[in-house]
C-alpha cells in the first residue's frame, strides 16, 4: 500500500512541477531535521555523557573544554545539516554553488572557534599551574601566544577555504613566504630580541621578583620580562634595560634560586698573637646572637690564611631571604667589633717600618 503511495506520489510529482517541488522540499526538510536530532544529541553526549567520564579525572580542564565547544559543535551539525539539504534541492547550479559556499565557510569558521576556544582552555590551565607550582607566571606572554595561534587558525581556515573554491594556494603561500622573509630580514635584531623573550619565558631561567646578578656585575631586581627586553630594578632606584638576546647569550646568576635563602660572609684578620680556635669560636657564636641568622645551615668560621700583618679568618651564616643580607651583616659586623674587643682581640691594621742606613 506505502509503496503504492509513493509511486503514486513520483508519477504525480513529475508531471506536477509544484508537487516536485514540495517532494524536494520535503526531503530537505527531512534532511535539515535528521540533523537538528544529531545536533540535540552530540550535544547532549558533550555535556551529560561525556561530563560523566571526566568526572573522573583530577582536574577540571576537560570539564572547562567540553562546556565551551559544545554550542559551537551543536550548531556545525546543524549546519552541517543545512548544507547538504541545500546539496539535494534541484536549485540553479549557481545559486546552490552559492548557498553552500557559505554553508561551508561558516563551518569552517566554526570548526577554527572550536580550535580556538580548546586552545584557550589549555593556556589558562597551564598559566594556573605554573602559578600554583611557582607562585608566578608572565601573564604578558598568555596574549601574545592567543594572537599567534588566531593568527595560525585564521590562515588555515583561509587557505581551506580558497582550496575549496578551487582558487591556487601555492601563489599565496610563496607570496606570504617572500613576505616574511623580507620582514625578518628587515627585522632581525627585532626578532632576535622577540624569539629570546620567548625563550626566557619559557626556559625561565629567572621570575618576576627575582635577584640576578649579570658578567659585568651588575645586579638588581627583575621588574619586567618584555617581548624585547628585560627590565631589571637596582638597590639604587634605577633600571637596568637590556635586550633579551644579550640575556639568552650570557652567564647569569639567579640569587633567588632555587630558594631565597642566602649566604653572608665576612672577612676579618686578627693579629698574629691571637688564639685562632678562640676567634673562631667568637665569631661562630657572635652570629648566633643575631636573630636573623638562621640555626640551620649552622654559622660556621673558618681561618683563609696568613696575610703580611694579620690571620685572616672569614665567617659565614644564612639568612632567609636574599634581601636581608646587607642588613645582617651590618648587625653581625656591629656585634663582633663590641665582642673581639672583650675578649681582647686586636685587628691590627697594615704597619710600615722605614730603616734608614747611614753612607759609610
Amino acid at each position: 500500500m506505502v509503496n503504492k503511495f509513493l509511486e503514486f506520489f513520483t508519477i504525480e510529482a513529475s508531471d506536477n512541477p509544484v508537487l516536485f517541488w514540495v517532494k524536494e522540499a520535503v526531503v530537505a526538510l527531512l534532511i535539515l531535521f535528521v540533523f537538528w536530532c544529531l545536533s540535540r544529541l552530540v550535544r547532549r553526549l558533550v555535556l551529560v555523557w561525556a561530563s560523566r567520564f571526566t568526572a573522573f579525572t583530577r582536574t577540571d580542564l576537560d570539564d572547562r573544554i567540553l562546556q565551551r565547544i559544545a554550542p559551537p559543535l551543536e550548531l556545525l551539525v546543524l549546519l552541517a545539516g543545512a548544507y547538504y539539504a541545500v546539496r539535494s534541492l534541484p536549485l540553479v547550479e549557481k545559486i546552490e554553488s552559492i548557498a553552500s559556499g557559505v554553508i561551508f565557510v561558516v563551518n569552517v569558521t566554526i570548526i577554527a572557534f572550536i580550535a580556538y576556544r580548546v586552545a584557550d582552555e589549555l593556556l589558562k590551565w597551564y598559566a594556573t599551574r605554573v602559578e600554583e607550582r611557582h607562585g608566578v607566571f608572565n601573564r604578558q606572554l598568555l596574549p601574545l601566544v592567543e594572537k599567534l595561534i588566531s593568527i595560525f587558525l585564521v590562515g588555515t581556515a583561509l587557505i581551506i577555504t580558497l582550496k575549496h573554491f578551487n582558487y591556487d594556494v601555492l601563489s599565496l603561500v610563496t607570496a606570504l613566504g617572500i613576505g616574511s622573509l623580507a620582514i625578518g630580514m628587515a627585522a632581525k635584531d627585532t626578532l632576535a630580541n622577540m624569539i629570546s623573550g620567548f625563550t626566557l619565558m619559557l626556559d625561565r631561567p629567572f621570575r618576576i621578583g627575582d635577584r640576578i646578578q649579570l658578567t659585568n656585575g651588575l645586579w638588581g631586581d627583575v621588574v619586567d620580562i618584555g617581548l624585547r627586553s628585560t627590565k631589571i630594578k637596582t638597590v639604587d632606584n634605577t633600571y637596568l634595560i637590556i635586550p633579551n638576546s644579550d640575556l639568552c647569550n650570557s652567564t647569569v646568576v639567579n640569587l633567588a634560586f632555587p630558594d631565597l635563602r642566602a649566604k653572608g660572609r665576612i672577612n676579618i684578620g686578627v693579629g698574629y698573637d691571637s688564639d685562632i680556635a678562640n676567634v673562631k669560636r667568637i665569631l661562630v657564636a657572635t652570629a648566633l646572637e643575631v636573630p636573623e641568622v638562621l640555626r640551620e645551615p649552622v654559622p660556621e668560621a673558618f681561618f683563609t690564611s696568613f696575610g703580611d700583618h694579620a690571620l685572616n679568618t672569614s665567617l659565614f651564616f644564612w639568612v632567609d631571604d636574599y634581601s636581608q643580607v646587607f642588613s645582617v651583616t651590618d648587625k653581625v659586623n656591629s656585634l663582633l667589633l663590641t665582642r673581639l674587643q672583650d675578649n681582647g682581640i686586636v685587628i691590627p691594621y697594615p704597619i710600615r717600618t722605614v730603616q734608614l742606613e747611614k753612607d759609610r
